[in-house]
């Protein structure tokens, strides 16, 4: 189904300044940067704790490991006869116990993404901390799950989407709202 571009809210210097922001608050909380570890949700999420963690060593001068998550056994909407199968340790290569990792994700809607990603990183260990930062922020939550860090509220109503393109896979940097044609053209 075709979407209908409804607004543009963030470009490319937006999102920098974003990205600078939220580096700076992840800084402020965790005076031990040494002992932090970023895991991003894929794909954006990856991308996304990248970026803050080049922020963070350039203004902190700490490199803070990135890693990747695919949370795709955990979703809960998936076949409940799918066994769920521990995350690659492979892609996950730090010993998580006793460290603060900082969850990244693009968006947060429901929330369910979220407690999968959590659910994995318990698989992968037992960390000191784990703190959520999303890009946005869009309501609707069906869990109690409310980001440590972010980067934009956007309320949104529920037949809308926000899509966040980033020019290491979308080739834009940019924050848009986006609603089906269909439900456009109901109104």
């Amino acid at each position: 189904m075709e979407a209908k571009i409804k607004a543009r809210i963030m470009d490319s210097g937006k999102i920098r300044r974003t990205l600078v922001r939220m580096a700076t608050e992840i800084a402020e909380r965790n005076r031990e940067l040494d002992n932090l570890v970023i895991i991003g949700v894929k794909t954006r999420g990856h991308y996304l704790g990248q970026r803050l963690a080049d922020i963070l060593k350039q203004n902190e001068g700490v490199e803070v490991p990135v890693r990747a998550l695919d949370i795709t056994p955990y979703r809960d909407d998936l076949d409940s006869k799918v066994k769920k199968q521990k995350p690659d340790k492979a892609e996950i290569d730090i010993d998580l116990d006793g460290k603060d990792v900082v969850l990244v994700d693009d968006v947060i809607f429901t929330g369910r993404t979220s407690r999968a990603a959590m659910e994995a990183i318990f698989d992968l260990g037992r960390p000191r901390t784990i703190q959520l930062a999303v890009f946005i922020d869009r309501g609707h939550r069906e869990l109690p799950i409310r980001p440590d860090y972010t980067g934009r509220l956007l309320p949104t109503s529920r037949r809308e989407r926000v899509e966040v393109h980033l020019k290491e896979i979308d080739q834009i940097d940019e924050v848009l709202i986006t609603e089906p044609k269909e439900a456009l053209n109901k109104k």
